[in-house]
């Protein structure tokens, strides 16, 4: 298994993903949980790593904030695209890209930084285990990692919601090889469990797109789209409807030990 490139994906990722319902509501969830993660952080310019950054939306955002962020991504369409959209909005200057496998950024940091972002990237990964915890070496003590992750509940949901129960016995096996459908979705107590063993702590978990994708009158993400984006950001932080999530975002803090106090 190989680690999963974007290179030739790139457009129809940005038309499928960012420029869609599903897209807006992810950001808009996860924007709620930065606001919430970066008051846990040092009051000053962040170092902030976006590890498998892509187009680079939420990099963007957080450098117009003032932080110094490093973008890395393993296409070199999507640095492509990032550093057009940080020109375009006037962030470069607070803004550094690697082209680079997230698991190798650690070559090109000159010291840790404070937040990782690591999101719908893991689910790609051929080893997401040792990436983890190659990124999480990279954080200062009391640091932080925003991850999501693709869901396999979530997956099994929407199946069975379709009535695909073949599929759904068969393990939802992926179809298309060229499909957006990620290639390794990923049970989240597996997940939670390689966190607590890198000595991370668990700080928060949020759903991500509890309700969108289980519509069955799919004109309602766009008609409706006010009231469904009210509801995502009630319940996406409540069981059992974070455990149903398409995705699951996990914020975990890096200790501070008593001998670096």
């Amino acid at each position: 298994m190989q680690d999963r490139n974007f290179d030739d994906m790139a457009e129809k990722f940005s038309r499928n993903i960012y420029g869609t319902t599903k897209g807006r509501i992810r950001q808009a969830v996860l924007g709620q949980d930065l606001q919430e993660l970066m008051k846990t952080l040092p009051k000053r310019p962040l170092r902030i790593l976006d590890a498998g950054g892509g187009e680079g939306q939420m990099a963007c955002e957080l450098a117009a904030l003032g932080h110094q962020v490093l973008l890395c991504d393993l296409s070199g369409e999507m640095i492509r695209r990032a550093q057009a959209a940080a020109i375009e909005k006037g962030v470069s200057d607070n803004m550094q890209f690697v082209h680079c496998p997230a698991q190798h950024i650690a070559e090109h940091l000159e010291a840790p930084v404070d937040l990782i972002l690591f999101h719908a990237v893991i689910e790609w990964l051929a080893e997401p285990q040792q990436a983890l915890a190659a990124l999480t070496d990279c954080l200062v003590p009391g640091g932080a990692i925003s991850l999501m992750f693709y869901n396999i509940h979530g997956l099994v949901m929407r199946h069975m919601i379709l009535g695909n129960f073949g599929h759904v016995e068969a393990g939802v096996p992926k179809i298309k090889k060229s499909s957006l459908l990620p290639d390794h979705p990923l049970e989240p107590a597996q997940v939670y469990q390689w966190l607590e063993e890198l000595g991370m702590q668990i700080s928060g978990k949020t759903g991500v797109r509890v309700f969108h994708d289980y519509l069955r009158n799919r004109q309602q993400h766009k008609q409706d789209f006010d009231e469904l984006l009210a509801l995502e950001q009630r319940y996406c932080r409540q069981e059992p409807f974070v455990s149903l999530g398409r995705y699951i975002h996990v914020m975990a803090h890096k200790p501070i030990l008593k001998d670096e106090l």
